[in-house]
C-alpha cells in the first residue's frame, strides 16, 4: 500500500504515483478522489501487490470519527503538506496534526515516510513520535529540483546531491514539481528507479478538474480547477502565471467547500489571487458571509457577482485572444463551465 496524504495535491500526486508504477509495468491498483486521465477511471483493484490510495483526513463514518487514513496501514506514505482545513470536522490545526500522527504510527519500521523539508506542521507531527525512515523533498531535502524553465515544465532531479536526470512534462507550477519529487521518491521505494520515473513524467496526464483544459477558442483558453483552499488557489494561479507571462488571466472562484462556506479562510483569500489579472468571486445564495471584504482587500481588480449568466457575459466581453480563464470550484458551479465555453464559441469562435 502506498498512501498519499496532505491538505493539497493528494489527487494529483496519487494519480502521478499510480502512473509511474503503471509505466514501469507494475500494474498497480488504486483508489483516487478524481479521475486520472492516464487511466480514465478513479479506482481499480489490480492483481499485483501494489496499491495507491489517496489518503484523506476526513472522518471515516458517523460512528468512527477517526480520519479515513488510519485504516490503510501503508508501507509507503507521502505527507504532501499540512494546513488547517475541514473546519466542519476539526476545531484547529492541532487536531489534524494528531490524526496525521496516528497515520505515521501505522507505517512500519520497514516502510518509508516522504515529506517536504521545513513544513512546521509536519515537523510537529514527526516530533510526536516516528519510528519509520523518512526522506524529505524540497530545498535542503534528500530530493531536490532545480528548475530549467520558470514554469516548472522542465527541471533537474537530484537525490542526496546526485543528479538523477532531467524531467520534461506537461504540468506547471512549483507545487507540481513538489508533487513529482514525492511521487518519484515513493516509486523508488517499491522498485522504480529515478531514471525510469523521470522518463515516465513526460507521459503523465493529470486528473480531471486539476487545471484541466476545457477549450481553446480563438486563442482564449478555459481551464477547470478543483482549488478550494487559499493555498491551492495561490499555487495554481502562480503556476499558470509563470507559464503565460503577462497575458490576461481571469479567475472565477466559487467558495464552495465546507471550510470556505464557514468563512474560516476569509482573511487569506485576498492575497491568494495576486497572480490573476482580475477575479470574479461568486456569492452563492447559501453563503452566510459577504465576499465584499475579500474584494476590498484584493491586490488585483476584483468584484463580487451573484448571477452566473452575468458572470459568463462579463468574461465573454472582456476576453481577447491569449486570455486565460480559470474556473475554480470543488462542485458543479451551476454548469458555468459549459455555459462559458458555449458563449465564447458564439462570440469569438
Amino acid at each position: 500500500m502506498l498512501a498519499v496524504a496532505g491538505t493539497h495535491g493528494k489527487t494529483s500526486t496519487s494519480s502521478l504515483l499510480a502512473w509511474l508504477l503503471e509505466d514501469a509495468g507494475m500494474a498497480p491498483g488504486f483508489l483516487i478522489g478524481g479521475v486520472p486521465q492516464n487511466f480514465g477511471l478513479s479506482a481499480r483493484l489490480g492483481d499485483t501487490p501494489f496499491f495507491v490510495v489517496e489518503a484523506d483526513e476526513y472522518d471515516s463514518a458517523f460512528f468512527d470519527k477517526r480520519s479515513k487514513f488510519v485504516h490503510y496501514r501503508p508501507r509507503t506514505a507521502i505527507l504532501n503538506n499540512l494546513e488547517f482545513d475541514h473546519a466542519d470536522i476539526f476545531p484547529d490545526l492541532a487536531a489534524i496534526e494528531r490524526q496525521f500522527h496516528h497515520l505515521v504510527r501505522t507505517v512500519p519500521s520497514s516502510g518509508l515516510i516522504i515529506r517536504p523539508e521545513g513544513v512546521a506542521a509536519l515537523d510537529r507531527v514527526i516530533d510526536m513520535g516516528c519510528w519509520t525512515p523518512c526522506q524529505t523533498t524540497g530545498e535542503g531535502g534528500n530530493w531536490q529540483a532545480k528548475l530549467l524553465k520558470a514554469d516548472g515544465s522542465q527541471f533537474e532531479v537530484w537525490l542526496d546531491g546526485q543528479l538523477q536526470g532531467v524531467a520534461e512534462w506537461q504540468q506547471t507550477g512549483q507545487h507540481s514539481v513538489a508533487n513529482a519529487l514525492s511521487a518519484l521518491a515513493a516509486a523508488r521505494h517499491v522498485g522504480v528507479t529515478p531514471a525510469q520515473g523521470i522518463a515516465s513524467l513526460a507521459g503523465f496526464r493529470n486528473a480531471k478538474r486539476r487545471m484541466e483544459k476545457l477549450a481553446e477558442i480563438n486563442g482564449i483558453i478555459v481551464y477547470d480547477d478543483f482549488a478550494h483552499h487559499p493555498t491551492a488557489i495561490a499555487t495554481t494561479l502562480a503556476g499558470l502565471r509563470a507559464q503565460i507571462g503577462e497575458q490576461q488571466l481571469i479567475a472565477i472562484i466559487e467558495p464552495r467547500s465546507n471550510t470556505m462556506r464557514l468563512g474560516s479562510h476569509m482573511q487569506a483569500l485576498p492575497d491568494s489571487v495576486r497572480d490573476a489579472s482580475e477575479v470574479i468571486w461568486y456569492q452563492p445564495a447559501g453563503l452566510d458571509w459577504s465576499l465584499e471584504p475579500v474584494v476590498q482587500g484584493s491586490p488585483v481588480p476584483a468584484r463580487v457577482m451573484t448571477d452566473l449568466d452575468a458572470i459568463v457575459q462579463e468574461v465573454v466581453d472582456r476576453a481577447t485572444p491569449q486570455t486565460r480563464v480559470v474556473i475554480m470550484s470543488n462542485g458543479g458551479f451551476g454548469g458555468i463551465h459549459q455555459k462559458l465555453v458555449q458563449a465564447l464559441e458564439a462570440r469569438h469562435g
